[in-house]
């Protein structure tokens, strides 16, 4: 997976398509991302204790990362994610258009 915690995406499926975020969570096992602030489900809590009431929450719940495209910084356009090896051996991700370091 090409994506990293803090890369800006944009969504591209989904009931937040065309809307873009900041990624808070990378799952490479599952292939899933969280969005900050996008993708939000209410979860409802039973009273756990007598007199107590129940409670609704809402949070940003993880979705496919083939849903997300990243958003390059330089060219500030939706991108592929490339690779480049560097001299001393290291990857660097790179855009696809523009050929920036991400």
């Amino acid at each position: 997976m090409k994506l990293k915690t803090g890369d800006l995406v944009k969504i591209m499926k989904g009931k937040d398509s065309g809307k873009t975020g900041k990624l808070v969570q990378v799952l490479p096992v599952d292939h899933k991302v969280v969005v900050e602030g996008l993708h939000k489900i209410i979860k409802h809590l039973k009273p756990r204790k007598q007199g107590e009431k129940g409670q609704r929450f809402e949070f940003s719940a993880p979705m496919a990362a083939a849903n997300v495209q990243i958003v390059c910084p330089k060219c500030n356009t939706i991108t592929r994610v490339g690779m480049q090896i560097l001299a001393d051996g290291k990857k660097q991700r790179i855009c696809r258009k523009c050929n920036n370091a991400l």
